[in-house]
């Protein structure tokens, strides 16, 4: 059965990985419609061996739309998400704004889909921020086999992650280093090229920023509001791939090789984990997949019962476009979206 999907948000990062993400899967759709703001018209987008010529949210009729994916940030999504939804039946959006909204499912596939059979009230279902989709892949069949206590993760962001502006400036900064130009400094709060920021979106009166802090929330929305969880959130000069530095405490023994098995066998995880020189997987081997990829589990011999681990995916896809096509794919594998 076709449905007539839109996309909003086409010509971003992540919008563009969108469509990418239905061509590549291909998604059943009977026709996809790329949107974006009326600065934007008329642009034209890749889709599968095509292109789409973008068209003006501003002035595009929804009715008879099945579903709508949104990727144009927390402002465009408040505004234009319900008046969508009058029309839609599903939105699934990107954006940060409607994620802790106790209407609104925060939904990563492989950890939480069951959540959605209990209904979408608003018609909205979010997406998790980046750096959350890749830790509960990982974080979920660790705490089924032996209920996590407390999360400690360090995070090291790619640039991407802050839009297409923030991948040219690291571009432009780095062939500035090596052919002396002036070091130009707009998207970031410091050089970004050759350094490490830590410092991700604004700082709230607790000290930590508003990513940790989504960090904090979001995995207890998502897994277990129960587990304790403290993120240092950095920026690193990567274009595109997430990797975090994870420490667990659980409450029952578990050891570093269960560990191991468990994940190899857990949805969407893929562990490549090698006591030897470049048996641990990187940001540029993980972009351009769509799996979450586990190395370096360890015994953290801190506490009782502790792993450490390392945690890598492609902010852009798993992060983001690919965990909402996924969404997608399952209202329709739990008969949720009719035609």
């Amino acid at each position: 059965m076709p449905y007539k999907v839109a996309v909003v948000g086409a010509t971003g990062n992540v919008g563009r990985e969108m469509l990418s993400v239905l061509a590549e899967r291909q998604f059943p759709a009977s026709e996809v419609v790329a949107l974006a703001s009326s600065r934007s018209q008329g642009t034209e987008v890749s889709f599968g061996d095509g292109v789409l010529k973008v068209k003006a949210l501003e002035h595009y009729d929804f009715k008879g739309t099945d579903l709508v994916l949104m990727s144009a940030g927390g402002k465009v999504a408040k505004e234009w998400a319900p008046k969508i939804a009058a029309d839609v039946p599903y939105i699934i959006d990107n954006s940060s704004a409607w994620r802790m909204d106790r209407d609104v499912p925060l939904i990563v596939p492989e950890v939480n889909a069951a959540v959605l059979d209990g209904g979408v009230k608003k018609g909205i279902i979010a997406n998790p921020n980046c750096s959350t989709a890749q830790l509960v892949v990982a974080l979920k069949p660790l705490h089924d086999e032996a209920t996590i206590k407390r999360v400690v993760v360090s995070t090291y962001q790619s640039v991407s992650g802050a839009g297409k502006d923030a991948m040219d400036e690291l571009f432009r900064q780095t062939r500035s280093v090596f052919v002396a130009d002036p070091m130009e400094v707009e998207c970031f709060t410091k050089q970004i090229a050759f350094n490490v920021i830590p410092h991700i979106d604004e700082f709230l009166d607790s000290g930590f920023t508003k990513e940790e802090w989504k960090m904090m929330v979001e995995v207890q929305k998502i897994l277990d509001p129960d587990i304790q969880v403290v993120a240092t959130c950095v920026r690193v000069p990567v274009f595109i791939g997430h990797s975090e530095a994870v420490t667990i405490e659980f409450e029952k023994p578990i050891t570093a090789q269960r560990a191991r098995a468990i994940l190899r066998e857990a949805p969407g995880c893929l562990v490549v984990d090698k006591h030897e020189d470049g048996g641990y997987i990187t940001p540029i081997e993980c972009a351009g997949e769509d799996a979450t990829y586990i190395s370096r589990i360890r015994k953290d011999p801190t506490v009782e019962h502790g792993l450490a681990l390392w945690v890598v995916a492609d902010n852009l896809r798993k992060g983001a476009a690919l965990n909402a096509v996924q969404i997608a794919e399952c209202l329709i594998n739990r008969n949720l979206l009719k035609e």
